[in-house]
């Protein structure tokens, strides 16, 4: 019997344990831990580099030993969920990073440095699928799956913009150590309360042998994509290495994808990305947050840069944006998933966000914060509120309980790749097209003009590169119409509902069992 049935019969229906509520609380601040920290330590790497004396040559590493972990290992991360359970997951996740981050905020070189950032992104793998397929199993009364996923969504895009407030603030006011000292306290709050107060339905973990050529095809195969795109950044495309990384990340993918479709025991499942929805939320959100690494990174710079602000005058010029997410998570999102498609929130999210986008193309050096910058920051934050969080819960749609690891890690491996390939992508269109201009205006102005062609150059830089964000959201926005047809809002299966079909085979639309909001 259906739940909609149930209900209409007068049988009470199962919605959940009741302690789901105060595990939101504690998955929702280790969320916000991980997003945080992957804008907070963009703002204190001068400073560290300096301390550490790290050259500029090897900088990037900060960054990069964090991106390739987190990035190569989501999907081992998100299987060993599924094995282990996902509360032991969840704990041993938040532990090990801020164990990793007390380590990095004690660097005492750069080696130290590179390792702690590496072991954070290993353990942040572990952590980030593990708390997404916790709420996918932990809530499955529509209604509630909303509100849930509103808030986590809300987290999930507003909490880069927050990062940059408090790497601001910790960077001018105490010392950029404590942008890793200060994951600790959330991570031990959050441990500890996870800990005592999530309790995991029973029946959802996959027992079966680790698929161990799957575990090593797709992490070498994911750690060369991304390093492929993070030298191209630094080095260009053409580099013979970049090109290397590239051919050889096509080759070990594709090995995986031929291994996957063979085992008994896949680490990832084709049916988990082969279903229509799954699938169009994985690429739709992959290419918005394309998008949308391209606005931190110029907005950041601009206003720093062009505009002379300071790291906490910046973080506090993102805050119409984090206000705009949040309104369309919880306010729009959430009220409207369990009504409409998911598709026709997903859709109309991504254009809106393209508007706001499309508003920062006219950036000039003497733009107005007021005029200009806050209201595209508002429509960009209101749109991309409003579709992250349909998009986060339709990723975890008709999933079985024990795929429910490895369709979580596929989100933030869509969103991993999607942000190195972002800030590769756009920084080099961004740096090609001032070169082109600094070019084409230097040579006839006068030398106390100079300064100000370079400047109009960057702007211009800027301006090239958001167009071509713009083109990357409505493309998002295509997808996400056209491929997530998920329709009648809570008659879908939810993600960890033990009623789900066996391998995927029906339709997500006949399946019976708890109502669910379509993502």
């Amino acid at each position: 019997m259906s739940a909609t049935a149930a209900q209409a019969s007068g049988v009470p229906v199962e919605t959940g344990d009741a302690n789901r509520w105060k595990a939101l609380v504690f998955i929702a601040l280790a969320q916000l831990m991980v997003v945080l920290d992957a804008t907070i330590v963009n703002i204190a790497l001068p400073s560290a580099q300096s301390d550490l004396g790290i050259s500029d040559g090897n900088r990037q590493w900060v960054v990069t030993a964090y991106a390739l972990a987190f990035g190569g290992l989501l999907l081992f991360g998100g299987r060993i969920a599924d094995l282990w359970g996902r509360k032991r997951a969840f704990v041993t996740g938040l532990a090990g990073f801020a164990a990793a981050s007390a380590l990095g905020g004690a660097a005492t070189n750069g080696a130290m440095m590179f390792g702690a950032r590496a072991l954070q992104g290993a353990f942040g793998a572990l952590l980030a699928p593990a708390a997404l397929s916790l709420l996918a199993v932990m809530f499955t009364d529509a209604k509630e799956r909303a509100k849930a996923f509103g808030i986590y969504g809300a987290i999930a895009g507003g909490g880069g913009a927050v990062g940059l407030i408090l790497g601001g603030f910790l960077t001018e006011y105490l010392n950029w150590r404590w942008t890793f000292f200060v994951n600790v306290p959330f991570a031990v709050v959050a441990a500890a309360g996870a800990y005592f107060v999530i309790r995991e339905p029973k029946g959802g973990r996959n027992r079966s042998p680790l698929d161990i050529p799957g575990v090593v095809l797709s992490t070498l195969g994911l750690v060369a994509l991304v390093y492929g795109f993070t030298r191209a950044e630094s080095d260009g495309w053409g580099d013979a290495l970049t090109v290397s990384m590239f051919v050889a990340s096509a080759v070990l993918l594709g090995a995986f994808v031929l291994v996957e479709s063979k085992v008994k025991a896949p680490l990832l499942p084709l049916r988990v990305i082969t279903e229509r929805n799954r699938g169009g939320v994985y690429l739709s959100l992959g290419l918005a947050i394309i998008g949308m690494f391209g606005l931190f990174l110029f907005l950041t710079y601009y206003l720093q840069v062009v505009k002379g602000y300071s790291p906490v005058k910046t973080g506090f010029a993102f805050l119409p944006m984090i206000a705009g997410m949040i309104t369309g998570s919880t306010q729009i999102g959430a009220r409207l998933m369990t009504r409409v498609p998911a598709r026709l929130l997903m859709g109309p999210g991504f254009l809106v966000a393209s508007v706001g986008m499309l508003l920062l193309t006219q950036l000039e050096i003497g733009s107005s914060y007021p005029a200009l910058l806050l209201p595209a920051m508002l429509l960009l934050g209101l749109g991309m509120g409003t579709a992250f969080m349909p998009a986060m819960s339709l990723a975890t749609l008709g999933v079985q309980p024990r795929d429910a690891g490895v369709a979580s890690a596929m989100v933030n491996t869509s969103q991993q790749v999607g942000g190195a390939i972002g800030t590769a992508l756009l920084n080099t269109i961004a740096s090609s097209a001032t070169v082109a201009y600094v070019k084409d205006h230097i040579a006839g102005a006068p030398a106390k003009s100079q300064q100000l062609v370079q400047t109009q150059g960057l702007v211009h830089g800027y301006t090239t590169a958001i167009w071509f964000a713009v083109g990357i959201l409505v493309l998002a926005g295509v997808i996400a119409l056209t491929l997530v047809n998920a329709g009648r809002p809570g008659s879908t299966t939810v993600g960890g509902s033990a009623a789900a079909s066996s391998e995927d085979a029906q339709d997500p639309q006949d399946e019976v069992a708890v109502p669910v909001i379509a993502h």
